[in-house]
């Protein structure tokens, strides 16, 4: 049977559009062009921090004792502290129940970043490599390094410069911030390492060196429990902000930390905290200070 030119060009251009539609039929799923849209899935969402502690009415704070007056024992094994009070007052504002869960130090970001913990209130420095494994509230108190002086030499001392004349001896904790910062700032002065702060506490409070570059919170309890041989200046010669740490990218937590610092810290209630903890020292009664 022979066909003329005419109507097998006719069949090719009809094979031709049937191909055509079979592919499209078949292709737009993966392409994405076809004209009905399938069923949509409902998207995943990931509450915040905020969010789940309002669902579930309790607030799991972690924290480290230890580092004073941020957080302590108390002789009847509770955990007390600035930062205990900073907790409280987040959870009252919240309108729920706060629960206190120790760990070490090093801990602390691990139980973040599980959910064991909601967020880490530890008197932790905000620093880059930190920031890599979680996120941070802007600053609740700025600490740093600050001076304890010798009574028996120094009655009337005002600045670290009073100190930095030759003759002079300052101080540090082999090792520390403190000892690092000391060796640049006084180029008169002789700079001597001890091992451990009350090491150099005591050959201050024997008059035996001139003063000590420490930890601001460390010098205020010494200086408490020292005060007719010692004293400090609290301007700080370098400073350290502590943050609220929050599981990594929870901007929604992170900014309502911010707003709640902001309307709180500075405030009447945040300097009575601060007046309590770092300036009456009458909570030194609860705890054993070693």
């Amino acid at each position: 049977m022979k066909w003329s030119k005419k109507f097998i060009a006719i069949l090719i251009t009809v094979l031709m559009a049937v191909a055509l539609l079979a592919g499209c039929s078949s292709g737009g799923a993966q392409s994405g062009q076809q004209t009905t849209a399938p069923a949509a899935e409902t998207p995943k969402t990931t509450k915040s921090t905020i969010d789940r502690v309002k669902e579930k009415g309790e607030l799991v704070v972690g924290t480290a004792p230890g580092y004073f007056p941020f957080e302590m024992i108390d002789k009847q094994g509770n955990i007390i502290g600035f930062d205990v009070d900073i907790a409280k007052k987040i959870a009252d504002t919240l309108g729920v129940k706060l629960r206190i869960e120790r760990y070490g130090f090093d801990g602390l970001i691990p139980a973040l970043q599980t959910g064991k913990i909601d967020i880490v209130i530890a008197g932790m420095t905000i620093t880059g490599k930190r920031a890599l494994a979680a996120s941070f509230s802007n600053p609740y108190y700025e600490t740093g390094q600050t001076l304890l002086v010798s009574k028996k030499n120094n009655p009337n001392v005002k600045s670290w410069k009073d100190l930095d004349v030759k003759g002079k001896v300052i101080g540090v904790s082999l090792g520390t911030t403190g000892a690092m910062l000391a060796k640049q700032l006084f180029k008169n002065a002789e700079v001597r390492d001890f091992d451990i702060f009350p090491d150099a506490c005591l050959a201050a409070s024997a008059g035996k060196i001139d003063g000590i570059v420490y930890d601001e919170p460390g010098v205020r309890v010494y200086v408490s429990q020292h005060p007719d041989s010692v004293y400090g200046i609290y301007d700080l010669l370098s400073k350290e902000n502590l943050g609220i740490a929050v599981q990594k990218d929870d901007f929604s937590t992170i900014q309502w930390l911010n707003s709640f610092l902001y309307s709180f810290k500075d405030g009447a209630e945040y300097k009575a905290m601060v007046e309590k903890w770092f300036e009456k020292m009458d909570w030194m009664k609860e705890v054993e200070v070693k």
